[in-house]
C-alpha cells in the first residue's frame, strides 16, 4: 500500500504539520479545506498511522508524523533540487539556493545578486540566513558563503578574502561609562555576546580572557541582534570592521587587542560546476565579495 501513495498526499501533511491547521495548509497549497482534509485521511489510511489529533489550538501531530518529518523535508530539498536542475542546467534561469550568515545575507549580498538578477533577468535568487551550517552535499541549497573551510572532497570552495572583526560601543554608551583602557576593564562593562557556545567565541575567550558568556550582559545567537544592541548603546559587542565603519556613532574599543578575522569561503557541490546558472552565481559571488572586502 504505501508504495502507491503519491507525493502530493506527503507535500500536503508537511503543509499541514507546519500550518497546523487544515485551513491554513489549504491556503498555502492552493487547494481547498475538504480536499486537504481527504489528502491526510488517505496518507493516514495509507501508511497505517495517526498522524494528528485535534486540540482547540489546532491539530498536533502525533509522534508518528514528527517522525516522518525529517525524511520527507529531505524528500522535498531533493525534489526541488531535481526541480531547479532541469529548468536550469544549460541556462542561466531557474532557482538558485543560496545559504549565508544573516549579517552577510543582509548587510553584503543584496548589492551583488541585486545587478546579477538585472543582468539574467529568468534568475531566481533563494536566499537562505541561517547561522547554521547548510548541507551542500545533501543540496539544501546550491551554494554558500560560509566562515570556516569546507573539508569535503565533493564540495568546489573558493576563498574569497579575511573579514576584520573588532569590538565597538555606541559614543553614547562610551560618555555614560567610559571607555575601557585595558582588556581587564572590560569586567566593568556591559558585554554583549553569544548565547550558545560557537567557534567565534572560543577564539575570543581564548585571545580575550573576559569574552566569555558567564560575563555578557546581552545573550543572543543572533549577529544581528548583538549589532542592534551595540547601535542602541547597550554594550560593547563584536561588529565587522567594514559594517562598523559605515555608522560614525560607533567608536571601535581596544584596536589592538581586540582584533580577529574570519576567513570567508564561497561554496557549492563539485556537480553544480556544469550549472549554467549555479555557475553564474557561483562566479559573481567570488568576485563581489573579494571586491566588498579587499
Amino acid at each position: 500500500m504505501i508504495e502507491t501513495i503519491s507525493w502530493d498526499l506527503y507535500r500536503t501533511f508537511l503543509h499541514v504539520l507546519n500550518a497546523q491547521s487544515l485551513s491554513g495548509a489549504a491556503r498555502s497549497l492552493g487547494l481547498t479545506q475538504p480536499t486537504v482534509g481527504r489528502h491526510v485521511s488517505e496518507l493516514e489510511s495509507g501508511l497505517g498511522l495517526a498522524l494528528f489529533t485535534r486540540s482547540q489550538s489546532g491539530l498536533q501531530p502525533t509522534e508518528a508524523a514528527l517522525q516522518l518529518r525529517t525524511q520527507l523535508e529531505e524528500m522535498q530539498h531533493a525534489a526541488a533540487s531535481i526541480e531547479r536542475s532541469a529548468h536550469g542546467h544549460n541556462a542561466v534561469r531557474g532557482a538558485v539556493r543560496v545559504s549565508a550568515s544573516e549579517v552577510v545575507g543582509i548587510e553584503i549580498l543584496p548589492s551583488i545578486l541585486a545587478p546579477l538578477r538585472a543582468k539574467h533577468p529568468e534568475l531566481a535568487i533563494e536566499l537562505v540566513l541561517s547561522d547554521a551550517v547548510q548541507d551542500l552535499l545533501g543540496r539544501e541549497v546550491d551554494i554558500a558563503v560560509r566562515m570556516t573551510q569546507p573539508q569535503q572532497d565533493l564540495l568546489l570552495a573558493q576563498r574569497v578574502g579575511e573579514v576584520a572583526v573588532g569590538f565597538y560601543a555606541h559614543r553614547d554608551y562610551l560618555a555614560t561609562r567610559g571607555e575601557p583602557k585595558n582588556v581587564a576593564d572590560l569586567a566593568g562593562h556591559s558585554l554583549i555576546g553569544f548565547d550558545m557556545e560557537t567557534p567565534f567565541l572560543r577564539a575570543a575567550s581564548a585571545k580575550l580572557g573576559a569574552w566569555k558568556r558567564e560575563g555578557f550582559a546581552y545573550r543572543t545567537d543572533s549577529n544581528l541582534a548583538q549589532m542592534a544592541l551595540v547601535r542602541a548603546g547597550a554594550g560593547i559587542g563584536a561588529y565587522q570592521v567594514g559594517l562598523a565603519e559605515r555608522d560614525k556613532n560607533l567608536v571601535r574599543i581596544l584596536e589592538q587587542e581586540m582584533h580577529m578575522t574570519m576567513t570567508t569561503w564561497v561554496t557549492m557541490h563539485s556537480d553544480l560546476r556544469h550549472s549554467a546558472r549555479c555557475k553564474t552565481v557561483f562566479d559573481a559571488l567570488v568576485v563581489g565579495v573579494k571586491e566588498l572586502w579587499e
